[in-house]
């Protein structure tokens, strides 16, 4: 039997594929931390899985202290380190997992920037006026109010297929991280917007449903960053401009109008709530800036 780490990274990473059905992006995620793992056992002359101790894992996480990473970055790399080694535990390759024995470093996590109410009006208004021709108009906004209006993931857009979008009961079925499904609700204006979307789109066949016009294809995550980028670059200031700052800014909206975490964490398509809650985090920061600016006592 090849008890290899590189072996059993590479199986590893085909049971993410194969079994646990994970998304392309958190397979790459998972290959590059654990390959990195396995480059440094080669350098210190460690081949076999039940050659690697906690005294080698230890040495890995100096050497990343080294290397000047942040602390989430190291916590990410041992984080999938632990997760690798609890599934060679699972097949009886180990009997112990001792990764779990050593702690992430502390960090303070960041808090995810976000656009205003009126900052993502002005970008939907930035999208029409800049769109080459009409098709591109209702495309561009149709995509703009799905990460905004209804908090999906980019990879999630991009995926939707025309037949997954129910206008009449104002939901949408989401095929969101791990292949889970969930239902998101669809508000009143991103409806309206997404029925003129159709009205120009139907004649394109069912298929995914952002399609380019010039060729048909779907619409891929690229296109879509680079929208979004060129878009809040335009409108905003933030530090970041990627499509989940709106999906961020969904979330924060929400909560700031008296949503309960739970709905916000099943809209999401959140695992844990341990991950909603950042934005309680942001909505509290938020109120302190307004009292700052605007009480006389700040």
């Amino acid at each position: 039997m090849n008890l290899t780490v590189k072996k059993k990274i590479d199986d590893y990473l085909s049971y993410l594929r194969k079994s646990k059905l994970s998304s392309d992006n958190t397979v790459a995620a998972y290959s590059n931390d654990l390959n990195g793992f396995a480059a440094f056992c080669e350098d210190i002359g460690i081949q076999e899985v039940d050659s690697v101790t906690i005294k080698t894992v230890k040495r890995y996480l100096s050497s990343l202290n080294s290397l000047g990473l942040d602390r989430s970055s190291i916590a990410r790399k041992m984080t999938s380190l632990r997760v690798f080694f609890n599934y060679l535990l699972d097949i009886g390759v180990i009997e112990y997992n001792f990764v779990k024995d050593i702690k992430n470093p502390k960090f303070q996590r960041k808090l995810p920037d976000i656009v205003s109410e009126k900052e993502f009006e002005s970008t939907t208004s930035l999208a029409a006026e800049s769109a080459a021709n009409s098709y591109n108009e209702l495309l561009h906004t149709a995509i703009l109010e799905l990460l905004y209006g209804c908090s999906l993931r980019v990879s999630e857009v991009c995926t939707i297929k025309a037949g997954d979008v129910d206008l009449v009961n104002g939901k949408i079925s989401v095929t969101g991280k791990g292949s889970k499904m969930r239902i998101v609700p669809v508000g009143g204006k991103s409806s309206t917007i997404l029925k003129n979307f159709w009205e120009v789109r139907k004649s394109l066949g069912y298929h995914n449903l952002f399609l380019s016009q010039l060729n048909g294809k779907a619409v891929n995550q690229q296109y879509v960053y680079r929208l979004v980028r060129k878009l809040l670059s335009a409108s905003t200031d933030i530090r970041k401009k990627s499509p989940h700052v709106l999906r961020h800014s969904s979330a924060t909206h929400m909560l700031d109008n008296g949503a309960d975490l739970l709905a916000i964490k099943e809209i999401l398509g959140h695992e844990n709530l341990s991950t909603t809650q950042i934005y309680t985090q942001v909505s509290i920061e938020r109120l302190k800036g307004i009292y700052k600016k605007a009480h006389p006592k700040s």
